[in-house]
C-alpha cells in the first residue's frame, strides 16, 4: 500500500466515501429522526395496538428458522468435511443449490403442494381411502410452515461457512482427543464444534437477517411481521408515521444481528494444519454402512426439498398449456428487470470503485467509518429501506416539484418518487456492499508498486483509474455486476414499495399471480428467477472450497 501521496487526492477519495456514506446512511437517519415524533403518546399508542404481535412473531420465526438452518446446516457440514459416504463428493457442492431458490417462490410452491385439493393432500386421501373426511394435517400457512421454508433455502448459510471452518480447523485436536478415548460424537462436541462455532454463528447471522427482511413468505402465509406490517401500515392503511415508527423497531434488530455478524467475523480462525492434514487422509470419522447410508440420506434430503422439487414442480407447471399462454408480456417483465438490474449493478459498480479506492489511498478511522456505513445496506431490509427512503425524498420531491411548476411551469408531476430513480437508489443501498467486496477483493491482489509508478510519471487519478485499475479489476467487476444483478432482479419488497406504476418486474409479477393463487401462470417468471440464482450460488460454493 503507498505511503505517501498527494493531499488532494487523500481528500478528493475520503471526500467521496463521505458523500456515498451520507447517501446510504439517509434512510436510516429519516427513520431515527421520525422515531421521535409524537412523543411517548404515539409509542405508547403502537405498543397498545400491533407492536408485540409484529415483535412476537417476528422473533420467533427467526428463533425456528435460526434453528433449523442452525441445525441442518452444521449437520450436514460435518458430515461431508469429515466423513466418507457414497455421493459425498455431489451432495458437496448440491447442499449450496437451496439457496437459489427465493424464499418466496418456496412458499408459493409448498402452499399449492400441500394444500387440501394439492397433490400431496389428495395422494394421501386416495392411498388411506379417507375421501373427502376431514383428518388431522399440519397447516402449511402457518408461522411454523413459514419458518420451515426460510429454514430450507437459507441453511446454505450456515452450510458454507461451517463446512470451511471443519476444513481448515486442526485435526491434531480432533484425533487426540479420539486417541484419549472420547467417541465420535463427544468429540465432535467438545472439540470441533466449539472450533467451529464462531463461522457457524456468522453464518446463522446471515440467515436471521434474511428471515428479518423476508416479505413474500410471511405476506403470503399471513404471518404479520415487521416487513408486513410496515408494507401495510404505508401502503394499506396510509398511516406512514406508524410505519416509519415499526421501521425504527426493526432497525434495534438489524444493528444487534450486525454487531452479532462482526463479533463472529473477528473471532475467526484457521488452521493450516486442517488444510496439509486432510489431503489424503483417512476421513476423520469412519461410518458403518449403515451409517453410510443415514448419512447420505441426511445429506440428500434437504437438496430433494430445498431444490430438486421446487425446481421440479415449477418445470412441471411451466410446460402446460395455462402457462404458456401467460408468457404474452412476459418479455415487457423481462425488459423491466433487465433495465432495472443494469441501471443498479451500473451505480453500485461506480460506487463501490470509490469507496475500494478511498480504503486502500487514504486507510483512516474515518474512511473506515464512512465505508462501513456505506456498505450497510446488506443488512437494511427491503421494506424498512423503502420507507426510509420515501419520507425525506417524498417531502423533497414535492418541494421540486412546486418549484419547477411555479418558475418553469412544469407539469409532469414529481420528479423523483414518481419515477424509478428512488428504486435504484433504494436497491443501489442495499447491495452495494456485494460490489464492494469483489471490487476490494480485487483491489487487493494488485500491486501497489502500479500505482506508485504511475503517479511518479504524472499520471492522475482518473488516469490511472482507467489505464491500470480498470483492465486489472475487470474479473471482479464483471463478478460484481452480475452478482448485484441477480439480487436486484430477485428484490420483492423494495420493489413493490417504490416502484412507479408502469413498471412489473419478474418478481413482482411472480408475486402478484401467485397472491391471485394462479400459480401456474406464474410457473415461467418464477422459472427464471431460480435458474438466475444460480449463479451466485455456484459461485459461492466456488469461493468456499477454495
Amino acid at each position: 500500500m503507498p505511503t505517501s501521496m498527494p493531499a488532494g487526492w487523500a481528500g478528493g477519495w475520503i471526500i467521496a466515501a463521505l458523500v456515498i456514506a451520507a447517501l446510504a446512511g439517509l434512510p436510516i437517519a429519516a427513520i431515527l429522526v421520525a422515531s421521535l415524533s409524537g412523543g411517548i403518546g404515539a409509542l405508547a399508542h403502537l405498543a397498545r395496538t400491533m407492536l408485540g404481535e409484529y415483535v412476537w412473531n417476528t422473533g420467533l420465526l427467526m428463533l425456528l428458522a435460526g434453528t433449523f438452518a442452525a441445525l441442518v446446516g452444521t449437520g450436514c457440514a460435518w458430515l461431508v468435511a469429515a466423513s466418507d459416504f457414497p455421493g459425498r463428493r455431489v451432495l458437496g457442492w448440491a447442499l449450496v443449490l437451496p439457496l437459489a431458490v427465493p424464499a418466496y417462490i418456496a412458499a408459493y410452491i409448498y402452499a399449492d403442494m400441500l394444500d387440501f385439493a394439492g397433490p400431496v393432500q389428495t395422494a394421501l386421501r386416495g392411498f388411506t381411502g379417507w375421501g373427502a373426511r376431514d383428518y388431522a394435517f399440519p397447516e402449511i400457512r402457518s408461522l411454523g410452515g413459514g419458518a420451515l421454508v426460510l429454514g430450507l433455502v437459507l441453511y446454505p448459510y450456515v452450510y458454507l461457512l461451517a463446512r470451511t471452518a471443519f476444513a481448515t480447523q486442526s485435526l491434531t485436536q480432533f484425533r487426540a482427543a479420539r486417541s484419549l478415548g472420547a467417541g465420535p460424537a463427544r468429540a465432535f462436541r467438545q472439540v470441533a464444534l466449539p472450533a467451529a462455532r464462531p463461522a457457524i454463528a456468522g453464518g446463522l447471522a446471515l440467515v436471521l437477517m434474511e428471515v428479518l427482511a423476508d416479505f413474500g413468505v410471511a405476506e403470503y402465509f399471513a404471518i404479520p411481521t415487521f416487513s408486513t406490517g410496515i408494507f401495510r401500515s404505508w401502503l394499506a392503511m396510509g398511516d406512514k408515521p406508524a410505519a416509519l415508527k415499526l421501521a425504527a423497531v426493526m432497525l434495534l434488530f438489524v444493528v444487534a444481528l450486525v454487531a452479532l455478524e462482526a463479533a463472529t467475523r473477528a473471532g475467526r480462525s484457521d488452521s493450516r494444519d486442517g488444510l496439509t492434514a486432510r489431503a489424503g487422509a483417512e476421513p476423520l470419522v469412519a461410518l458403518s454402512p449403515l451409517g453410510k447410508a443415514l448419512a447420505f440420506i441426511a445429506c440428500l434430503a434437504p437438496v430433494l426439498l430445498g431444490f430438486v422439487v421446487p425446481a421440479g414442480y415449477l418445470g412441471m407447471m411451466a410446460m402446460s398449456d395455462v402457462a404458456l399462454a401467460a408468457t404474452g408480456n412476459l418479455a415487457a417483465y423481462a425488459a423491466d428487470s433487465l433495465w432495472l438490474g443494469l441501471a443498479a449493478s451500473g451505480v453500485c459498480l461506480v460506487a463501490a470503485l470509490l469507496l475500494a479506492f478511498a480504503r486502500a489511498r487514504s486507510p483512516s478511522r474515518l474512511t473506515a467509518g464512512a465505508i462501513r456505513l456505506g456498505t450497510l445496506g446488506y443488512a437494511l431490509p427491503g421494506a424498512l429501506l423503502a420507507v426510509g427512503l420515501l419520507a425525506p425524498l417524498g417531502a423533497l420531491d414535492q418541494s421540486l416539484t412546486r418549484f419547477a411548476r411555479d418558475a418553469l411551469g412544469w407539469t409532469g408531476g414529481l420528479l423523483l418518487t414518481g419515477t424509478s430513480a428512488i428504486l435504484v437508489y433504494a436497491l443501489s443501498v442495499r447491495f452495494l456492499t456485494v460490489a464492494y467486496n469483489s471490487v476490494s477483493g480485487g483491489m487487493a491482489r494488485i500491486p501497489p508498486a502500479l500505482d506508485s509508478a504511475a503517479r511518479s510519471l504524472g499520471a492522475g487519478p482518473a488516469r490511472v483509474l482507467a489505464r491500470i485499475y480498470t483492465p486489472l479489476l475487470a474479473p471482479s467487476l464483471a463478478g460484481a455486476a452480475a452478482l448485484v444483478f441477480i439480487d436486484t432482479v430477485r428484490e420483492l419488497p423494495a420493489t413493490l414499495i417504490l416502484r412507479p406504476f408502469n413498471l412489473e418486474t419478474l418478481a413482482t409479477r411472480t408475486y402478484r399471480l401467485a397472491s391471485d393463487e394462479r400459480l401456474v401462470e406464474a410457473s415461467i417468471p418464477a422459472l427464471i428467477l431460480l435458474a438466475a440464482g444460480l449463479l451466485p450460488v455456484l459461485l459461492l460454493n466456488r469461493l468456499s472450497r477454495r
